[in-house]
């Protein structure tokens, strides 16, 4: 799916404690460090450049400077990340923007039911507008009390914890509504369109 930048050092069910491997979706084993993974090159930032864009099926369409972005409100929620390729890192405390403030400044219409999310590099994943709407779900610029790394999506990054990690989109630009479904970038491979890691989701056509 992805390439990886470092080796993985993980921990299968058997090996963590209850508590915690009631954490895990199936076939998952908990990582003890952050895996690197993403398609293609790091991209460069420039502040003066850079913006985030809300639009499609909204009554105001948003774009926001960089540093108009750092002006909004920020929260700092926990969170659970899950890759596809079965690990799974536990307790992140994020920080950053909720999805539902910007959804809420761009006045979603009545018809949008999908949305888009689009990084550098024209990277997309679609998300059912109800994973997005989730209070867990931001756009996160730090992990654990320290700013992002490049590799890790700085400056901004999706967050959607309840599904796996590749719809949590690395440096994030836009965020498209739609009224049907648009495959993204790995769905257009044949991952799956929904992505629950608790149903692992993970290929169309593997079943739920």
């Amino acid at each position: 799916m992805e390439r990886a930048r470092n080796r993985r050092a993980v921990l299968p069910r058997q090996q963590v404690a209850p508590d915690v491997a009631g954490r895990l979706p199936p076939g998952q084993v908990v990582a003890k460090r952050w895996p690197i993974l993403h398609h293609g090159e790091v991209p460069s930032f420039n502040p003066a450049a850079w913006d985030l864009r809300v639009g499609g099926l909204v009554r105001t369409p948003v774009r926001l400077t960089w540093d108009e972005f750092q002006l909004l409100p920020q929260f700092t929620i926990e969170g659970d990340l899950h890759c596809v390729t079965r690990w799974s890192l536990l307790a992140n405390h994020w920080r950053g923007v909720p999805f539902r403030t910007l959804l809420a400044r761009a006045e979603v219409l009545p018809e949008a039911t999908y949305v888009v999310l689009r990084g550098e590099g024209n990277y997309t994943a679609n998300l059912p507008l109800s994973a997005v709407q989730d209070p867990a779900t931001m756009l996160a610029v730090a992990n654990n009390g320290e700013v992002l790394s490049p590799e890790h999506g700085f400056p901004v990054r999706a967050v959607v914890p309840s599904r796996y990690a590749w719809k949590s989109v690395k440096w994030l630009r836009a965020i498209e509504l739609l009224a049907e479904d648009r495959p993204g970038f790995w769905e257009e491979y044949g991952y799956h369109d929904n992505a629950d890691p608790w149903r692992e989701e993970r290929f169309r056509d593997e079943p739920a």
